[in-house]
């Protein structure tokens, strides 16, 4: 029988355990008569055209199975603990054009699952295990304000159907990883540090950005085996790492590198559906100047920070508060800020530099789920209403610590405008930084019984960053 999965020689072998453990976890916080039904993702058209998107399965789905192909279902009786999976009945035509024609036993042997029927039976298999409940998936996701896709299919009006009591549940359970997970996730984050360190080897004035993207990618997908990354690739240089979602249609990652600029890239692997998400940032020329090395260890200043205190029981809204200290107080001994660093603080000038959280739970999600359930604290109001969680760390959880300082024209230019905030800022020093970009430091970090293992393993001082790119591009 089957027992793990992976993308062939050298990469990890993902155990099927994972995901059975996911099940029965889920089975221990339900009740007897109830099954639980979620539907996965589907293929997806380019608009009016017979192409498709490469298919990435929904996320819930592929916690409770880990199956890869679109148009399935998946049923769990809590009862029994089985799960039954759905699958699309195909043509024969398909392996004309698409490939062999896996049959039910061959998903079950590939999945470990108890059982595999065709979705067509989906209705008729429900009936036959007798629920007292149908529980579907239904609740919102607070990073993006949408809501989870519920199972539907012919015939579920026959069945009494509740969509309240499964998403708190297992979103919850999203958040406290197992070790299989943490495995998973220790795997994708080594092959995506590598991987940014083959950037940092390669980079140099006169390269495009998104020659510096493909690096990254040939990485994770040749040498680890991840066909996704997680996120579109961010690869900010210059003024172009102030914006902090660089990379998208509009922008991108299509400016030249120059002499002189900083480099900011933010990419993150993805591995049997987990995600890793980390920043460097670093000269491209490989010899930071002293304003660049000045911005760069008042961010390293506020990761460390973090790196000292965070362990369970502590508020992630303190992580930031302690974050935006480090950093204000670095730049206040640099002669870019002047005053009280609690004041400034409380006239939001930690927000002109840092107009985002310090991290967010990682996951299947590269922003996790679980951030704000009914359970947790609630959002605050001011700058730390960009925080993507307010919650109490508690071992398991697996974050992202990302501190940042840019330089962004239109928060500045408020800050000038706002006399309550211009006050602390020494304006004409800060002006010569308009132009720089900016910094940041991503790591993903697993929460402890003790405090934090860091996932990433990439250069992060200014020494070891400069000694690590003198073997690269700029110097050979």
């Amino acid at each position: 029988m089957t027992t793990s999965w992976s993308m062939g020689p050298g990469t990890l072998e993902v155990p099927l355990n994972l995901f059975a453990k996911n099940r029965d976890r889920l089975a221990n916080k339900l009740e007897h008569g109830q099954i639980v039904i979620l539907q996965g993702g589907d293929s997806i058209n380019h608009y009016d055209t017979d192409q498709e998107y490469l298919f990435r399965q929904e996320s819930y789905f592929t916690w409770i199975c880990g199956v890869r192909e679109p148009g399935c279902y998946c049923a769990l009786d809590v009862t029994t603990k089985k799960a039954h999976l759905f699958i699309p009945r195909l043509p024969d035509e398909y392996e004309v054009w698409m490939g062999k024609l896996l049959s039910c036993e061959q998903f079950k042997e590939i999945y470990g699952v108890d059982e595999v029927h065709y979705v067509d039976q989906l209705q008729e298999i429900l009936k036959q295990l007798k629920p007292e409940v149908l529980l579907t998936l239904s609740g919102p996701n607070t990073d993006s304000g949408l809501t989870a896709k519920e199972a539907v299919f012919e015939g579920i009006d026959e069945f009494k159907v509740d969509n309240e009591i499964l998403f708190p549940i297992i979103a919850e359970l999203r958040v406290i990883k197992t070790p299989e997970e943490i495995e998973v996730m220790r795997y994708v984050c080594k092959i995506s540090s590598d991987a940014h360190k083959q950037v940092m080897l390669h980079a140099k004035p006169g390269l495009m950005e998104y020659q510096c993207e493909s690096v990254f990618l040939d990485h994770c997908y040749r040498i680890g085996g991840c066909r996704h990354v997680s996120y579109t690739c961010i690869c900010g240089s210059g003024d172009n790492a102030a914006i902090l979602h660089y990379g998208h249609a509009a922008a991108p990652n299509c400016k030249m590198i120059q002499n002189g600029d900083m480099c900011l890239f933010d990419m993150g692997g993805n591995y049997a559906g987990y995600a890793a998400d980390i920043t460097c940032s670093f000269p491209a020329n490989g010899k930071f100047t002293d304003n660049q090395k000045l911005i760069y260890e008042a961010v390293l200043a506020a990761r460390d920070a973090v790196f000292r205190e965070a362990k369970p029981g502590v508020k992630w809204t303190d992580m930031h508060l302690v974050a935006n200290r480090a950093m204000l107080e670095h730049l206040k001994q640099g002669n870019l800020l002047k005053g009280d660093v609690e004041e400034m603080i409380r006239e939001g000038v930690n927000g002109i530099l840092q107009p985002h959280g310090l991290g967010h739970l990682l996951g299947l999600d590269v922003h996790d789920v679980g951030g704000y359930l009914p359970h947790c604290p609630e959002r605050l109001g001011g700058p730390l209403s960009r925080l993507r969680t307010a919650r109490v760390l508690e071992a398991g959880m697996v974050l992202t610590i990302e501190p940042g300082c840019y330089f962004i024209p239109k928060l500045l230019d408020k800050a000038l405008n706002n006399t309550t905030q211009a006050r602390f800022f020494n304006w004409d020093i800060i002006n010569k930084y308009r132009g720089f970009g900016g910094v940041r430091i991503e790591d993903n970090v697993l929460i402890t019984e003790n405090g934090i293992e860091d996932l990433t393993s990439v250069p992060r001082t200014v020494a070891e960053i400069e000694d690590f790119m003198a073997n690269g591009a700029n110097f050979k």
